[in-house]
């Protein structure tokens, strides 16, 4: 478990975290997101010890971070930052090289990654010589070809059209799948909502909201219920405790004051004919997010 305990760090007169705490568990995806200057950056390069911290601790499984720790981690920053004049294979290649692999597996491993990623046809190509899509693939292979432990993800879905953000969200879920603790950070809230396990909402450098996204959207849902019938919902609109947000056909979201106020309206329109449906509608991620930060 990664876990941020405090974790404080200022420029000059500017608190850019303030005793910011949040983990990452294993084998889940931990979507990071904020605004700009929220915090996102400066609290993933502290975790990667490229930043020095004023303040808290980050921990490996109860242990503070070491260099060592450190090789176990894979990270993709914001701003790409491969050799443009290498080509793709070589350069990954030459990257699993650093971490130990021989030519043989590091060459299997990277060829293996990068035709997962849909490069396997620009594997020759020099690194500048790709769109700036494929450029994101590739800095995600370098990032994953040491199958690394722990991920740590800057916008690895900036500039990716949605069939390559459906193959870099498949391998990440492979990742997680085997066990890695995986957190991304994104301004992409539906890509993060449809991916996620976790969640941590972060503003103005501190923690709006953590923990699991099914809990995050329970704990922010209010009574709103959708119902789906034979017939037309204006009888909804004379019920006590009943606030209709919107009405079509035989289709009507409705807020109700209580539990029981919307068992009512269930009971009712039963009686009245066919219910295709009747379900409590929870919060987006987009909902809750400007719901947090306000």
């Amino acid at each position: 478990m990664l876990q941020l305990t405090d974790v404080s760090k200022a420029y000059g007169d500017r608190l850019a975290l303030d005793a910011v705490s949040f983990q990452v568990p294993p084998g889940r995806l931990t979507g990071f997101v904020g605004g700009n200057g929220a915090g996102k950056t400066t609290a993933m390069r502290i975790i990667l010890g490229v930043l020095g911290k004023d303040a808290g601790s980050v921990t490996l499984d109860g242990a503070e971070v070491s260099t060592d720790d450190r090789r176990r981690f894979g990270y993709m920053p914001e701003e790409r930052g491969l050799y443009p004049k290498m080509k793709v294979l070589e350069h990954i290649v030459y990257l699993a090289r650093l971490h130990g692999f021989s030519k043989a597996d590091a060459t299997t491993r990277a060829r293996d990654l990068l035709e997962r990623l849909g490069l396997g046809e620009r594997l020759n190509d020099n690194v500048e010589a790709l769109s700036l899509g494929n450029q994101q693939r590739a800095q995600i292979a370098a990032a994953l070809v040491h199958g690394p432990d722990i991920l740590i993800l800057d916008e690895p879905f900036s500039g990716l059209d949605p069939l390559a953000v459906d193959v870099v969200a498949g391998v990440l879920q492979e990742r997680a799948a085997a066990g890695a603790a995986v957190l991304f950070s994104s301004h992409q809230l539906d890509v993060v909502e449809r991916l996620c396990d976790d969640l941590v909402i972060i503003a103005g450098g501190t923690i709006r909201a953590a923990g699991a996204r099914d809990d995050l959207r329970a704990q922010h849902s209010s009574r709103r219920f959708e119902l789906v019938s034979d017939t037309d919902p204006s009888w909804l609109a004379s019920l006590p405790g009943i606030a209709v947000v919107e009405s079509g056909g035989g289709w009507a979201l409705f807020d109700a004051d209580s539990d029981e106020s919307a068992r009512d309206v269930l009971r009712q329109a039963v009686a009245r004919g066919a219910v295709a449906s009747f379900a409590p509608q929870h919060p987006s991620l987009a909902q809750i997010f400007k719901e947090v930060i306000q």
